[in-house]
C-alpha cells in the first residue's frame, strides 16, 4: 500500500460541534497536515452552512456510515486519526479499527477526548475513550481526574495528555481600544437542552428581553445554535427563534437573535451570559467578563455546577443592576485558561510514538470478554458485530426479513431518504404543531 508523501490528519465527527473540536485539535496537533473529515450519518450530520460558520473547511469531506468506516482503505493510511465523536460510538470504532489494522505495518496514530467541560458521565466516558494513543484532557483538573480513573480500573494513564479546548483563541477583550464606539453589548449563549422545558425556555427569554427593557442603552444578542432544522450535538425541542413570537410583550430592539461563529461574536461582545456553554470557557480565555446564571439553580443537571470556585456565578437579577462577574485567577489557571502553547505535550507524545517504530494494537478497554453484555449492543447499534465488520440490513429492516439491500443501492438511496427526512423535520412536522395548537 503506497502511502502519501505529505502527512495526513482525519477527523471522523458526528455533529457540527465535535467537528469543530476535531477540526481545531487537528490544526493544533498537524498543522501541517491535510486535513480529511469523514462525517458519520446521523441525525446531526453537519450542513454546509454549519461548517462554514464553523470555519476550519476540510481539503476532502466523504459522509459514511460506521460501516463503511472501519473497511476504508484509505483511512489506515492516515498518519492522525482524530475521533470526534460520542463515547459509544468512539469505542465500537476503536475496537473495530484495531481488529482491521492489527495486520497493518502502519495505521494512523489515534486521538480522542471531550468537545467541552466535562461535568457529568466522566468515568461512562472516559472508559469508551481508553485504548486510544492519546486522550485529551482540556485541563490539569481533567487530566487528574482522566488519571485518576484509569488507574482504578487498571487502564494505561500514560494516553491522557493534558492540553486545552483548541478553539480558545482571538483576541484579548479591550473595551477601551481605539474606536470602540459601539454600544454595551451582551451576549447570551444559547444551548440546546439546557434548560430543556419549553416553560424554562420560554422565561430564559422572557428575562433576556427584560434585560434588554430594563437597559435599552445596551445591545443584548442571543447568540443561537442552528437554524430551524438543522440539528447539533443535542436535541434542541423548544428553538428560541420559534419562542419570541411567544413572549407576553413583543421583543424590544435591542434584542436581537443572531447567528455565526461563536469567536466573531464574542469581538463585540462586552459581557458573556450563560447557563454552562462551552462559549463561556471562550470569554474567558480572552478576558472578556462572563456570568454564569444561577436562575435555574446550581445543579449537575444544568451543568454549571462545573463554574463553582470560579467567581462567575450570577442571576439576572445581578446583571439587570449593572453586576460585573471578575472570575477567581487560579480557577482560571486549573482550567487551562490562558496557558501557552497548550498543545506542545501531545504533539511531543505524537512525535514519540512516531519515533519509537511500529504501534502497538489499538487495545480499548472494553472488550467482548470484559463487558459481553454491553460492547455487543454498543456494535450493533453503529452496525457492527464482534469481529470489526459491518453487520448485513434485511431489506426490511427485521428479525425475520429476507434478502440484503445491496451497498450501492443504499448509497442511492441515502440521499432522497435525507431529503424526505428534512422536508418532513422542517415542513410538516412544524405544520402539524400549529394545527395541534389550535385544536
Amino acid at each position: 500500500m503506497i502511502r502519501e508523501e505529505r502527512h495526513r490528519v482525519v477527523v471522523v465527527a458526528d455533529s457540527d460541534t465535535r467537528w469543530k473540536w476535531g477540526a481545531s485539535v487537528a490544526r493544533q496537533i498537524g498543522p501541517d497536515h491535510v486535513l480529511d473529515a469523514y462525517f458519520l450519518r446521523t441525525r446531526a450530520t453537519p450542513t454546509e452552512r454549519q461548517l462554514a460558520e464553523i470555519g476550519i473547511m476540510p481539503d476532502s469531506r466523504r459522509d459514511v456510515d460506521a460501516g463503511e468506516l472501519v473497511v476504508d482503505e484509505q483511512l489506515a493510511t492516515a498518519d492522525l486519526l482524530v475521533l470526534a465523536t460520542a463515547g459509544g460510538t468512539t469505542v465500537s470504532l476503536l475496537h473495530s479499527l484495531g481488529l482491521n489494522w492489527a495486520a497493518l505495518e502502519h495505521r494512523p496514530i489515534t486521538v480522542t477526548g471531550y468537545v467541552g467541560v466535562v461535568y457529568e458521565k466522566l468515568v461512562d466516558g472516559l472508559l469508551t475513550r481508553a485504548g486510544a494513543d492519546l486522550v485529551l484532557a482540556n485541563s490539569a483538573y481533567d487530566a487528574e481526574r482522566f488519571r485518576e480513573v484509569f488507574l482504578g480500573v487498571g487502564t494505561d494513564q500514560t494516553s491522557v495528555v493534558e492540553t486545552a479546548l483548541p478553539f480558545m483563541d482571538g483576541n484579548p477583550y479591550d473595551r477601551t481600544a481605539a474606536g470602540v464606539t459601539r454600544s454595551f453589548t451582551v451576549c447570551f449563549a444559547v444551548q440546546p437542552s439546557v434548560p430543556r422545558s419549553k416553560r424554562a425556555r420560554l422565561r430564559m427569554l422572557e428575562r433576556a428581553a427584560e434585560h434588554a427593557r430594563r437597559c435599552p442603552e445596551r445591545l443584548v444578542l442571543m447568540k443561537l445554535r442552528s437554524l430551524p432544522g438543522e440539528h447539533t450535538t443535542h436535541i434542541e425541542a423548544h428553538p428560541y427563534q420559534s419562542l419570541i413570537g411567544q413572549l407576553d410583550n413583543p421583543a424590544p430592539p435591542n434584542l436581537q437573535l443572531v447567528y455565526g461563529n461563536m469567536g466573531e461574536v464574542l469581538d463585540r461582545t462586552d459581557l458573556l451570559v450563560t447557563v454552562s456553554s462551552t462559549a463561556a470557557l471562550e470569554s474567558l480565555h480572552r478576558g472578556i467578563p462572563t456570568a454564569i446564571l444561577t436562575d435555574f439553580g446550581v445543579r449537575e443537571a444544568n451543568g454549571n455546577h462545573y463554574f463553582t470556585n470560579s467567581g462567575c456565578l450570577s442571576s439576572w437579577s445581578e446583571i439587570d443592576d449593572g453586576h460585573i462577574p471578575v472570575p477567581d485567577p487560579a480557577w482560571k489557571a486549573h482550567q487551562g485558561i490562558g496557558k501557552g502553547d497548550p498543545y506542545a505535550a501531545a504533539r511531543a507524545r505524537i512525535a514519540a510514538l512516531r519515533a519509537a517504530g511500529p504501534l502497538p494494537l489499538i487495545t480499548p478497554y472494553y472488550t467482548p470478554q470484559r463487558a459481553s453484555c454491553y460492547l455487543p449492543e454498543l456494535l450493533a447499534r453503529h452496525g457492527l458485530d464482534e469481529r470489526g465488520r459491518p453487520l448485513p440490513v434485511p431489506l426490511g429492516g427485521g428479525p425475520g426479513a429476507r434478502g440484503l439491500v445491496p451497498r450501492h443501492l443504499r448509497k442511492m438511496l441515502r440521499p432522497l431518504a435525507k431529503r424526505v427526512y428534512q422536508f418532513g423535520y422542517q415542513r410538516v412536522a412544524p405544520a402539524l404543531r400549529r394545527v395541534g395548537g389550535q385544536l
